[in-house]
Parts: structure tokens; sequence; C-alpha cells
């Protein structure tokens, strides 16, 4: 048997202490038949872990300086159903707002200004038949083509003048 050290007796005389307190509890309140108490106690390193029997819910008792102190340990299940019935209140909340119609405010459905360069030009129906006009590019859209053709055909010159004059030197 090895010697006890202080934790290990303080340990004993706490759950001696709780045995003694619970003992004289259970005999002061007068046990249903069938049930040990409403307290059931466990040993764990820190003190005692205490199950409330009538409401299910688990404490966490250690002795500190001025005698023992029961606190109540975090119910998850508790937090997780609080989340749920909040998040489903927020649904409910926004699909009342959905049926009650669009709450956008500000500018909708206007035309775009003039000065719009994304905007693109609608095409026109002649007046008494069914003639879509297509609007034709500006000048200064077939200058850009025209250029970009022009440097595309250059490169491809001087690409083909390369490959020439490189199979030439080889030959």
């Amino acid at each position: 048997m090895r010697p006890a050290t202080s934790s290990t007796a303080s340990w004993l005389a706490a759950a001696a202490a709780v045995m003694v307190v619970s003992g004289g509890l259970v005999a002061a309140q007068s046990a249903p038949d069938g049930e040990n108490g409403r307290y059931s106690m466990t040993p764990i390193p820190e003190g005692v872990l205490r199950l409330d029997t009538r409401t299910g819910t688990v404490s966490t008792c250690t002795k500190n300086g001025a005698g023992w102190a029961c606190y109540a340990v975090p119910d998850e299940r508790t937090a997780l159903d609080a989340e749920i019935g909040r998040l489903q209140a927020e649904v409910e909340r926004l699909k009342g707002q959905l049926a009650a119609g669009p709450t956008v405010s500000g500018k909708i459905d206007e035309a775009l200004p003039k000065s719009d360069p994304l905007k693109k030009a609608e095409p026109k129906v002649a007046e008494g038949e069914r003639k879509i006009e297509i609007p034709l590019p500006s000048d200064q859209d077939v200058d850009r083509v025209m250029s970009f053709l022009e440097k595309a055909w250059r490169r491809l010159i001087e690409m083909a003048n390369r490959v020439q004059k490189d199979v030439s030197g080889k030959i």
C-alpha cells in the first residue's frame, strides 16, 4: 500500500464529507421506495459529480476554502435546442417578409443613363412593320477592328519571314 498524498487525502476527505452530508440528507428526506434519493453522486478527480434525478441537471462539486460548492455543468443539448429555436423563428420571419412582397428600396425598373457605355442599343421597330433594325457599329468600333486586324496581319507576315529565314539557313 502506498502512502496517501495530500491531494488523495483531501479527495478522500471530500468524498467522506459528501457521503456524510448526502447520507444525512437521505435520512432526513425519506427517499421514496425504489429510488436512492434525489441526488446520485459519482467521484471524479476534481471532486464529485452530482446528478439531480428529478430535474436531470448535472453539477460538479468541489471543495474550496469556504467548504463545498456545486456548480451546474453547461448542458449542450439546451444550448443546441435554443439555437435551433432561434433559427426556426428567423426562418419564419424571413418567410413572412417574402410573402409580404418586395422590400427592395431604391431605384428599380429604370432605364440606364445614356452615358452608360455598357448599355446596348435596343433594336428599333419600324412603324407599321414588324421589322427589327440592327444598329450598325460606330466608326470608332470599325477603327478598333481594323487596327487589330492590321497588327495581326503584320505579326503573321513577320512570323512567316522568320520561319523562312530559319529554314533557308538550315538547308
